[in-house]
């Protein structure tokens, strides 16, 4: 009875192990992308290499530009939005996350910024200065609730360098120009959890606009 009960528990993990995260295709006659979304902390920390702090989700995506044609890829290009609260948010750079000017990620206290689908407020500055959106000003994310997980900048130049800024940096999705194509993470920050049917991204760029959902 033991055995059985141990051979059940070994096959339960390795059909886990060997369950693809959810992913998604969109193309037109410019340029091809492929997308795998990475929620959650155990998912995160497995297409990274390390952990990040509050709901972080990843999208590995790769941009395939089509009959040759070179094409400009910006992070800003690609927006995620969540169908469950109407949460947006465009991609974080890993010096935002991690860097000097990196996100601080705390709990409790109020009703956050972070733009809603609805035209909901942009996150206050610190201590009442200046707002801004969310991953530079091009950039905006869903609502955070009292109790929720809060983000805002932190610039301080006396901060040591964090060791996940090299993981970030190495596998984000490169900005760049090119005809081949070309693959990377982008780092995105949607607070609370989400199913992935629940998530669109959304690309809007020089090849046009494209909408893919994950499967």
């Amino acid at each position: 009875m033991h055995s059985r009960a141990c051979l059940v528990f070994v096959a339960a993990v390795a059909l886990a192990a060997d369950k693809k995260p959810p992913a998604g295709q969109a193309e037109n006659e410019r340029v091809a992308l492929s997308a795998t979304l990475y929620a959650g902390k155990e998912a995160v920390r497995q297409a990274l290499g390390a952990d990040l702090p509050g709901d972080f989700i990843l999208v590995g995506l790769r941009v395939t530009p089509r009959a040759g044609q070179s094409l400009e890829v910006h992070r800003d290009d690609f927006l995620l939005r969540s169908d469950k609260d109407g949460q947006k948010c465009q991609p974080f750079a890993p010096t935002q996350i991690a860097g000097p000017a990196a996100l601080v990620i705390s709990q409790g206290g109020g009703r956050g910024g972070m733009m809603s689908e609805e035209g909901g407020p942009v996150w206050g500055g610190i201590g009442g200065g200046r707002p801004r959106r969310m991953g530079g000003e091009g950039a905006s994310v869903g609502n955070v609730d009292a109790g929720s997980a809060q983000a805002a900048f932190s610039s301080d130049p006396k901060r040591q360098e964090d060791p996940v800024l090299a993981a970030l940096r190495q596998k984000a999705l490169p900005e760049k120009s090119a005809s081949e194509p070309s693959s990377g993470l982008l780092y995105f920050l949607l607070d609370g959890k989400h199913k992935p049917k629940d998530l669109e991204l959304r690309y809007d760029g020089p090849a046009g606009k494209l909408s893919l959902r994950f499967r």
